[in-house]
């Protein structure tokens, strides 16, 4: 007995009865490695812990004005209800800090009040947190875009550009950082004061961004450069040369779309990186400034005043803002960089 082969595609014989019986086809289909990155990403309760914090903290900077016009306190608003007529002595509260029922959370401060002015310690915060991701968000761009550019040419045209693009990233990571940021700062804002950066809180975040991202490239450059100088040499560059296609274009098109991976891996390791660095230079006065929100300016308040003696949860919320966001940046960075490993294991 014959029977057409097309049916044989859906259809097996059943081993106990011998009948034939109809399947259905699985169909598989491919997945990108970044299909596969966001899998392994979201079977990892760390990594998606760390996912979920980051975006919380993304959208409370974004809608910092709603949140504080909820609370009904703005980050310059003195509670003037909030500020006591205390005595000098040591142990009680000083002249001027607030009654020790406001230094606590509570329905009308939710996180409390900072000493002595009376502003509102969570207004302060939603806007520091503004501050510092926009800081670090800038610089990082900053850095990957110079990185990127940089190390492409050095390592695609070698050469002379070579020498001289990885010598200057040779002199920029020998410099000692913080003391080359601590001396540039007030003279970088200096230059910017009598331009449009310079008006308002502006000109300070303008100064952090052109440093933190103009000294944080050299780190990635050196990246892309090894990987270029790798790529450079594959079959389907040197193919784009025979057919006459410009440099550029085939570093934008051949070689950039393999890096994607290095790209992104370095720029959320370089985030909470930023955000130290930032919140370090707020803090040693060389960064942000009173009265702009800062978490780093609200530990050197807590701390040149003393106000950690009297009221040492103020110093404690900033802290464990700074502590949780840099966690979870890192966290959340060492996810991606094992996702985006080609040599693991892939389930």
């Amino acid at each position: 007995m014959t029977m057409p082969t097309g049916d044989l595609d859906t259809m097996v014989v059943d081993a106990q009865t011998g009948h034939l019986e109809e399947t259905t086809t699985k169909v598989i289909e491919g997945r990108s490695l970044y299909q596969l990155a966001w899998r392994r990403i979201r079977r990892s309760k760390i990594a998606m812990i760390s996912f979920g914090f980051i975006v919380l903290l993304l959208l409370m900077a974004i809608f910092a004005p709603v949140l504080t016009a909820i609370e009904g306190h703005g980050p310059l608003t003195v509670d003037n209800n909030a500020v006591s007529q205390g005595s000098q002595s040591l142990e009680g509260p000083t002249a001027g800090d607030p009654l020790p029922g406001f230094r606590l959370p509570s329905a009308e401060h939710w996180l409390g009040v900072e000493p002595v002015n009376g502003r509102d310690t969570f207004a302060r915060l939603v806007y520091g947190a503004r501050v510092s991701l926009t800081i670090s968000l800038l610089a990082t761009l900053v850095s990957v875009v110079l990185g990127v550019l940089f190390g492409a040419m050095a390592g695609y045209f070698r050469g002379i550009t070579d020498t001289v693009i990885s010598r200057i990233m040779d002199l920029l990571l020998a410099f000692p950082l913080l003391l080359l940021i601590l001396t540039l700062s007030p003279i970088l804002q200096d230059r910017l004061g009598s331009t449009f950066l310079g008006q308002g809180s502006t000109l300070p975040i303008a100064a952090l961004v052109i440093i933190l991202g103009f000294f944080g490239w050299p780190y990635l450059g050196r990246i892309v450069r090894g990987q270029v100088l790798s790529l450079r040499e594959r079959e389907f560059v040197q193919a784009a040369q025979a057919m006459g296609a410009k440099p550029g274009r085939i570093i934008l098109r051949e070689i950039l779309p393999n890096l994607t991976a290095v790209i992104l891996v370095y720029a959320t390791l370089a985030i909470p990186t930023n955000i130290t660095a930032e919140a370090a230079l707020s803090f040693l006065g060389a960064g942000v400034h009173d009265p702009t929100p800062s978490w780093g300016q609200m530990l050197n308040a807590a701390q040149n005043e003393s106000w950690y003696q009297t009221d040492p949860f103020f110093m404690l919320v900033p802290g464990l803002a700074l502590l949780f966001t840099v966690l979870a940046f890192n966290l959340f960075g060492d996810a991606v960089r094992d996702a985006l490993d080609p040599r693991a294991s892939r389930d």
